[in-house]
Parts: structure tokens; C-alpha cells; sequence
């Protein structure tokens, strides 16, 4: 019997995608993995096709969950129009609805459910609406001041653990940066595809198409991946919230010198460029990308997700202003015990990398 039995909310999303895979290479643990689309690889994991918008699917899938010890919800409802759908009532419903449909029959299902992982972000500190406050701390959220589903899922879970034998934590991570496929936030597809028009129009240099740079933060998935999988098992991290980041910091213009070299490029001059507008409508000649690289990677609509609007959000395309930096503090993590760090233009490459690996992006 397996010493630790994972459930994963969410496998094809960015976070889940990570958590699957680092669970499944953990010996003594199983894993089930759980999304409404089956993942382009599922690392020995179980994969199993899940709608938890469908509270009756989650019921008759319970008893699947029988055993499991932890849950991984990395489970994310977007909607087309990406940024504007962060303040919406059915987006905070909906993700709110999709928790509370997998709790119940787990919790049945699973009476030795130990641990509960949770994902927010930096919309915990309004980042969406205003400036952040420098740094964020984990007590200077924004609950009673904007609608957003973090705070319902919050206060399910505060409201539902008192007495129970499982505990929760939440991750509030920044950037997000990975190797999933068809993710509504992930830089890494979008920035790849960007790259491949480029070179199909024969350019040697790669223009960087985003706004005027501001100082932020990201986070490497599989770094995050580690601290959901030490939360777990921490005592000091029981019924916490934790900041999650490489540890560093970076503007974009100065990082796209690495990840024009790792899309084999040249550095090229601020070049404006909408990605959303520009590049997702051009789904025939990515087609002819994809026949010319034997490209394993589908659709744009299919491989980048909504990832291309979020692209333009996150490199401020527009912005002709320094924008407000949006910096975190992670001190509360490291003094609980988790301490691992990455260098952000390191994890670029990697990401990259392990993309053209897996045939879904042109290699260099």
C-alpha cells in the first residue's frame, strides 16, 4: 500500500500539470490525476476525466477517491476575456461551486484525507486593481475590499476544517511559468509561438513586443509543485498562507535577452506587438509551422489556451510608463522551513527547452 495517495485537482492546468508530475516520481505515493482534458502526458499517474463544474460527476467518481491522504487543488475556471473575467460574478461562483463539489465526496470517500493544497495569487493583494503595497505580506489580503473567488474558497475551507483530521494551506504564488499545454495563463507557449512566427517571417533578432517594464516576480511550476508537496507535511505549515517565488526579481526587457537566446534569437528593440490580436487569429499559418517542424502541439486555440491575452497583460503591452512594482515577501515561507530558490532567466530556459523537447515548440 502506498504511504501517500495524491489527488490532483486540475492536471492540465499550469499547477496541476507540475504537481502530477512531481507526485507521480515520489516512490510510495500514487496519484490521481483529475481534469475535464486528459494531459499530454501523465507522468504514472491516474488519470481520470472530471467536470467539477458537475457536481453529480464528482459523485459518482468518489469512490475513486477512496484512500487518498492529500489534495492538490490546482483546478481554475477562466473565461475568454481573460483579465475582465477576474472580477466577475460567474467566474467567482463558478470556481467557488467547483471546491465545494470535489470536498464533499472526498471527504466521504477519503476519511484519511490529511492535507489540503490550495492555490491563490497575487489578486489576494488587488494587484488586478491598483498598486500593490511593497511587499505583499500574507496578512495584508484584500478580502473585504474586491470580489474575487480566492476568498470564498478561503472561507469554505476555514469554515468546513474546525474538528476535522485534515488540515489545509494556501499558496499564493506570482508569475507562473511552466511547460503545460493549453493553460489560460502560461507565458512560455504564448512567447514560443511569438518566436515561431518570427523566424517563418525570417527574422534573425526577436523583438521584445511587450510594454515598458516594470519590477516583478515569478515562480518556476516545479519549484512550486515542491512547496504544495511540502506543505503537506509540514507541521508549520498547517492552516497557513504562504508567498511563493524563485526568490528573486526581474523586468521584462532585461530578461529577454535569455529567453530570445533560448528560442534561438538575438535580442531584438522594443517592438510593440498585441500577441491576443496579432498572433492567436493565425491559426492556418501555425498549422504550416507545425507540418514544417513536425510539431507535436495542436491548435492555437488548443496549445497556447487563453495565454496569449495573458501574455500581453503580464509584459504590460500598452504600458508607456514604468509601471508600480509587484513584489511579495516570502519570508514567512522561509522561516516555516521551505527555503528553495531559482534564478528566473534559468528558469525561462528550462522552460523553453522542455518544450522543444517534447516537440511542441521549433527547437533553436
Amino acid at each position: 500500500m502506498p504511504s501517500k495517495k495524491v489527488l490532483v485537482a486540475g492536471a492540465t492546468g499550469l499547477v496541476g500539470y507540475a504537481a502530477m508530475k512531481h507526485f507521480a516520481a515520489v516512490e510510495g505515493c500514487e496519484v490521481i490525476a483529475v481534469s475535464r482534458r486528459r494531459p499530454d502526458e501523465t507522468y504514472g499517474a491516474r488519470w481520470l476525466p472530471l467536470d467539477l463544474t458537475d457536481p453529480a460527476a464528482c459523485e459518482a467518481l468518489a469512490p475513486e477517491f477512496a484512500g487518498v491522504t492529500h489534495l492538490a487543488y490546482a483546478a481554475l475556471y477562466e473565461r475568454p476575456g481573460l483579465v475582465a473575467g477576474w472580477q466577475e460574478e460567474e467566474q467567482i461562483r463558478t470556481n467557488d461551486l467547483m471546491l465545494r463539489n470535489l470536498m464533499a465526496p472526498l471527504e466521504r470517500a477519503a476519511p484519511g484525507l490529511r492535507h489540503v493544497a490550495l492555490l491563490q495569487g497575487t489578486k489576494a493583494y488587488g494587484v488586478h486593481v491598483r498598486p500593490l503595497t511593497v511587499p505583499a505580506r500574507e496578512n495584508r489580503s484584500e478580502m473585504h475590499e474586491q470580489p474575487n473567488f480566492y476568498w470564498n474558497q478561503e472561507r469554505f475551507l476555514r469554515e468546513r476544517q474546525p474538528g476535522k483530521g485534515w488540515s489545509w494551506s494556501i499558496l499564493r504564488p506570482v508569475l507562473i511559468v511552466g511547460d503545460s499545454v493549453g493553460s489560460a495563463m502560461n507565458v512560455i507557449p504564448a512567447l514560443g509561438v511569438y518566436a515561431a512566427f518570427m523566424r517563418k517571417a525570417g527574422k534573425k533578432v526577436l523583438e521584445y513586443p511587450g510594454g515598458v517594464g516594470r519590477v516583478a516576480q515569478a515562480v518556476d511550476a516545479d519549484l512550486l509543485a515542491r512547496a504544495i508537496a511540502w506543505s503537506g507535511e509540514a507541521a508549520t505549515a498547517r492552516n497557513e498562507i504562504f508567498n511563493v517565488t524563485n526568490g528573486d526579481v526581474f523586468v521584462w526587457p532585461n530578461v529577454w535577452p535569455a529567453i530570445a537566446d533560448a528560442l534561438g534569437f538575438e535580442p531584438g528593440a522594443h517592438v510593440p506587438l498585441a500577441l491576443d490580436r496579432e498572433i492567436r487569429p493565425r491559426e492556418a499559418e501555425w498549422a504550416e509551422i507545425r507540418r514544417a517542424h513536425g510539431l507535436a502541439s495542436g491548435t492555437l486555440r488548443d496549445f497556447v489556451g487563453l495565454s496569449f491575452e495573458y501574455a500581453d497583460y503580464t509584459m504590460g503591452f500598452g504600458r508607456t510608463e514604468p509601471g508600480p512594482p509587484a513584489i511579495v515577501s516570502t519570508i514567512k515561507l522561509m522561516q516555516a522551513g521551505f527555503t528553495e530558490v531559482m534564478d528566473t532567466e534559468a528558469m525561462f530556459r528550462k522552460c523553453f527547452a522542455a518544450m522543444q523537447a517534447k516537440r511542441l515548440l521549433p527547437r533553436p
